[in-house]
């Protein structure tokens, strides 16, 4: 014959099966939390590496209209030493021809 269940016995092995369930519950909230934070952070990385990317392309670019620009501009010495010569010209000219 078995002995009649103890009362307290029972509430305890409730409230274990309540706290397990509690634990578990918890635990998959957690797992789900962390499985976030790992998508966004590759999602992060992906996005670093894409930014780079173009940071890089667009830099290449204006490297490239700097250099031309470089390329077109007008040499300042020599168009200064050109004009003081014609000045120096025109002065003479206008001496001499009086």
């Amino acid at each position: 014959m078995n002995p009649p269940p103890d009362p307290e016995a029972s509430a305890v092995a409730i409230e274990l099966e309540r706290l397990r369930g509690t634990v578990t519950t918890g635990f998959a909230e957690v797992k789900g939390s962390l499985a976030v934070l790992v998508e966004r952070s590759t999602r992060n990385e992906q996005d670093l590496v894409r930014l780079r990317d173009d940071t890089r392309k667009a830099l290449d670019v204006l490297g490239a209209e700097v250099e031309a620009l470089k390329a077109r501009r007008w040499p300042l010495g020599v168009v200064g030493a050109m004009t003081g010569v014609v000045g120096a010209a025109t002065g003479a000219i206008a001496l001499f021809v009086r």
